[in-house]
C-alpha cells in the first residue's frame, strides 16, 4: 500500500468522505482549521457508529511562527449528576454505561467547531462561512450515505444491547434490521439540526432554539442534563503539554485527556533509545508495552479533571521523571498486569493546508453509539462519557457535579528538529496511546513512511472494542518469533485478525521543509489520504 503524496494540502480521516469534505475546502482557497470542521461534520454523519455532534472533541493546532494551540472541547457533568440523583434510581454501584443515565455530560463538539471557525477568522483571516462547511454533512444525512462493513458489522454486534434503548432501533435498524453493507443510510432529523446550526450558528446549541429543544428531549427520556448545564458550556483554547524529544518536541493534549500518557510513553523510550532494537522486533514490543505500564500507572493514579489533580500534568514530561520511570523496565520480564481501562470509540483525523497550518483533531462519543440514545426530534445520538465516573467518593475520578470526565482522547502533533512537522493519532481506548507510540517511533526513531507506520502489525495491551482481557493482544502478522518470545518474556499473548480494528483506526501527515506532503491511512478503516 503506497503512501499519498502532496503539496498544496491534504487530509487523512478513518472514512474517504470525511478527507474529501476536508480537501474540498482546501481547494476553495479554506485553512486547515477550516477543512477540519468541514470534516468533523462528515464524519458525524458518514460514521455515526463512531461518533456523533452529541459527543466531545479536542484540537492541537499549529500555524508557522505562532504559538501552539490547542481546543478543549469537553461538556462537564450536569449539575443533577450527584450520587445522591443515581441512589434515587436505585443506582449505587455504578453508572450504567447506557441509557439516559449515561448521558450525564454536556456534548462540547458544536462548541469546539464554533471555537475554531472564530480562531480561523482571527488568526488564519478565514472566510468561509459555516453554512458552507456544514454543505456536505447536511447533503450526506438527508440523502443518505451508503452503509460500510463497519457500521454494518458493529450494529450487529450491539443490536440486542441497544434496541431498547430510546432511539436507538429507529435510528440505527431498518425494519428491525441491521442495515446491509452498501444499503443506503439517512438521518433527516440530524440533517435538520445540521441545517440549523448552519443558519443560526454554533452558539444555538447551547443558548438558542436548539438548545430549548435538546434540553426537552433530554429531560423527557430520563436524562440528568438541563438548559442550564447547556447554557454554561463553553469551548476553552488550552496551552497543549509539550515533551522535549530528542529528534524534536511533541505536543499533545491537557488533561482531563490522557494526552500526557502519550508523551510520556515515547519520552520514555527516547531514555531508553529504543532505536537500538530492530523495528517491530521482540524487544521492541516489549519496550513499547513496558513503557505503556509505567505510564498508564501514573494515569491511573493522578490524571483527572484538572480542577482535581494533585499534580500538574507538564511535570511528568520533565526528563528526570522520564528516566526514572525508564529505570523501572526490566528488559527481561514483564511487569505483571490487569488494569484496562475499557472501550472507547472515537475518529482521529489529521489537516495540513498549503501554508503549513496543521490540525490534530479528534471527536468521541466514548462506546459504540455512546450511551445508545437518540434524541427523537433532535436525531442527536448522545455520548456516554460520564460513566466512567465512579459513585465512590475515594476514587480519583468520583462523580461530582460540572465535573469534567476523564477522556481516553489525545489527538497528538510533532515539531522536528530537521524542520518536518508531524499530525498523529488514532481511535481506540487503552490502544491510542500506543498506537500514537507506534506510528511516532516507526516514521521519527525508524525513518518509515506513514503509511508503512500504519500499515504494519500492531499490538494492544488492554481492553478496547468490547474486548474483556487485559491480555497483550498481538495482530496475526507479528513474526510467530515475536509472540512466542513475548509470551517467554511473561506477556499473556492473544493473537488477532491480520488487520483487526481492535488496535483502531489510525493515521498520519507528515510535512517536509520544502512543503512536499506524506500521508498514510488505516487500512483497518474505511478511510483515505486526500491531497492536491
Amino acid at each position: 500500500m503506497q503512501q499519498k503524496w502532496g503539496i498544496r494540502g491534504m487530509a487523512v480521516a478513518p472514512h474517504s468522505l470525511a478527507s474529501e469534505s476536508a480537501l474540498a475546502v482546501l481547494k476553495e482557497g479554506g485553512n486547515a482549521l477550516e477543512a477540519m470542521i468541514a470534516a468533523a461534520a462528515t464524519i458525524a454523519v458518514v460514521y455515526p457508529h463512531m461518533n456523533s455532534i452529541g459527543g466531545d472533541s479536542f484540537w492541537i493546532i499549529h500555524s508557522p511562527g505562532k504559538a501552539m494551540g490547542g481546543i478543549d472541547a469537553c461538556g462537564a457533568t450536569a449539575g443533577l449528576a450527584t450520587k445522591k440523583w443515581y441512589a434515587e434510581r436505585d443506582i449505587t454501584k455504578a453508572i450504567p454505561f447506557r441509557g439516559p443515565e449515561a448521558a450525564n455530560t454536556v456534548a462540547g463538539t458544536i462548541s469546539g467547531w464554533g471555537a475554531a471557525l472564530q480562531l480561523s477568522k482571527q488568526a488564519l483571516k478565514g472566510k468561509i462561512p459555516l453554512s458552507r462547511l456544514l454543505a456536505d454533512a447536511i447533503l450526506y444525512a438527508e440523502s443518505g450515505v451508503p452503509v460500510t462493513q463497519s457500521q454494518s458489522s458493529l450494529t450487529a454486534k450491539k443490536r440486542e444491547e441497544l434496541s431498547p434503548i430510546s432511539g436507538f432501533a429507529q435510528t440505527f435498524l431498518v425494519d428491525g434490521k441491521v442495515p446491509a453493507v452498501g444499503s443506503i443510510f439517512k438521518q433527516e432529523r440530524l440533517a435538520k439540526t445540521l441545517r440549523q446550526i448552519a443558519r443560526r450558528g454554533t452558539e444555538d446549541f447551547y443558548r438558542g432554539d436548539l438548545a430549548t429543544v435538546l434540553a426537552k428531549e433530554l429531560t423527557d427520556i430520563g436524562s440528568p442534563l438541563r438548559l442550564v448545564d447547556l447554557e454554561r458550556h463553553h469551548a476553552k483554547l488550552i496551552d497543549p503539554l509539550e515533551l522535549k524529544h530528542s529528534l524534536g518536541n511533541v505536543y499533545n493534549m491537557t488533561p482531563p485527556t490522557q494526552g500526557v500518557v502519550s508523551l510520556m510513553i515515547i519520552g520514555i523510550l527516547d531514555q531508553l533509545n529504543l532505536k537500538r532494537f530492530k523495528v517491530d522486533s521482540t524487544q521492541y514490543v516489549h519496550h513499547c508495552v513496558e513503557a505503556t505500564k509505567q505510564a498508564f500507572k501514573v494515569r491511573d493514579k493522578f490524571i483527572t479533571d484538572p480542577a482535581y489533580m494533585v499534580k500538574n500534568a507538564q511535570s511528568f514530561l520533565a526528563p528526570a521523571f522520564l528516566k526514572k520511570l525508564a529505570k523501572n523496565i526490566n528488559p527481561e520480564k514483564a511487569l505483571p498486569w490487569g488494569q484496562g481501562q475499557g472501550p472507547a470509540d472515537t475518529i482521529w483525523m489529521g489537516v495540513i493546508d498549503g501554508q503549513g497550518n496543521s490540525v490534530s483533531f479528534i471527536q468521541s462519543i466514548y462506546h459504540e453509539f455512546g450511551a445508545g440514545i437518540v434524541l427523537p426530534q433532535s436525531g442527536v445520538n448522545w455520548q456516554n462519557r460520564g460513566c466512567s465516573f465512579s459513585l465512590d467518593p475515594k476514587a480519583l475520578n468520583h462523580l461530582e457535579p460540572y465535573r469534567k470526565p476523564f477522556h481516553t482522547l489525545n489527538p497528538a502533533l510533532a515539531l522536528f528538529k530537521d524542520g518536518r512537522q508531524m499530525v498523529y493519532g488514532t481511535m481506540g481506548g487503552d490502544g491510542q496511546p500506543q498506537t500514537q507510540c507506534a506510528v511516532f517511533t516507526r516514521t521519527a526513531t525508524y525513518g518509515l513512511d506513514p503509511q508503512d507506520a500504519i500499515s504494519r502489525p500492531r499490538w494492544l495491551l488492554g481492553r478496547t472494542w468490547g474486548q474483556t482481557s487485559d491480555s497483550l493482544k498481538l495482530e496475526s502478522r507479528f513474526s510467530p518469533w515475536v509472540a512466542k518470545e513475548l509470551h517467554a518474556l511473561g506477556h499473556e499473548i492473544e493473537m488477532l485478525d491480520a488487520f483487526d480494528e481492535t488496535v483502531g483506526h489510525a493515521g498520519c501527515i507528515i510535512q517536509e521543509p520544502s512543503g512536499v506532503l506524506r500521508g498514510g491511512w488505516d487500512p483497518r478503516s474505511d478511510g483515505a489520504v486526500s491531497a492536491f
